[in-house]
């Protein structure tokens, strides 16, 4: 039987390097972290960028994972596979929070509802499976956008449709917030999708660290956020604790 190709091992030590913490890192970081000479760190790099698995930041010289990659990522899961994996914590999420969950994936420009929990109470609610809700007014498309660098550049470069009068629209705008969601891992909304809601979600990764979903709540604002619109500190602890839980299971089968 022939060996381990060592450049292959070398690759994908950086992929997983890439795929941790904020997934910006420089030649030397790079190479220094992976015990690699620099030339060496340096001409992989270089091929996995002709090949999209890596992107480079032309103004900070930093990488981070590319397209090609993430979006072969988003193949390891499909829509029922990733609800078979998440249902029972979507059930816990919702009676802990008390609001019904949602757990999506991007298709076709916006994000596939593929598991809906109901609000654990008596009010009349609508099963929400298969629907396509808009990924910039969303908690849910902001997590999917923060995570895919291919997929924000399509979104800010398409008109933002406004849907209420806290809608994003702008570009900038939009970016600035997503890079908030990459920092603190989550996203939040408050009436930017219906007027008197608000959501928030977190992302499930596959192992080495792919972001192929996200899992969030949505509710009544006065609910999800305390008096300055922020989304409460305990039902954000949640969602990301249900949206771990998730990548936990993903990776312990794997």
């Amino acid at each position: 039987m022939p060996g381990p190709i060592q450049s292959i091992e070398r690759a994908a030590a950086v992929l997983r390097l890439l795929a941790r913490g904020s997934g910006h890192h420089g030649l030397t970081e790079i190479a220094d972290s992976l015990g690699l000479a620099r030339g060496t760190a340096h001409g992989i790099l270089r091929t996995l960028q002709r090949v999209e698995f890596v992107e480079q930041d032309q103004t900070t010289g930093r990488y981070r994972l590319g397209a090609a990659l993430l979006h072969l990522g988003t193949s390891y899961l499909d829509a029922n596979e990733l609800r078979s994996r998440s249902i029972n914590w979507a059930d816990t999420l919702a009676a802990r929070s008390g609001q019904e969950v949602r757990i999506g994936m991007h298709h076709d420009g916006a994000v596939l509802v593929v598991h809906h929990v109901f609000r654990p109470d008596d009010s009349v609610q609508t099963l929400g499976i298969g629907a396509m809700l808009p990924l910039h007014a969303t908690a849910l498309g902001k997590v999917l956008l923060a995570y895919d660098p291919d997929l924000s550049a399509a979104a800010r470069r398409r008109e933002l449709t406004s849907l209420t009068r806290r809608t994003i629209v702008r570009a900038q705008a939009l970016e600035r917030v997503l890079t908030e969601v990459r920092a603190q891992g989550w996203a939040g909304e408050a009436e930017e999708y219906m007027p008197g809601e608000a959501s928030i979600a977190a992302p499930i990764r596959i192992p080495g660290g792919l972001v192929v979903g996200a899992i969030g709540i949505s509710g009544p604002v006065d609910r999800l956020c305390d008096s300055a619109g922020r989304p409460r500190a305990t039902l954000v602890r949640q969602v990301s604790q249900a949206a771990e839980s998730v990548t936990t299971s993903l990776v312990d089968e794997n």
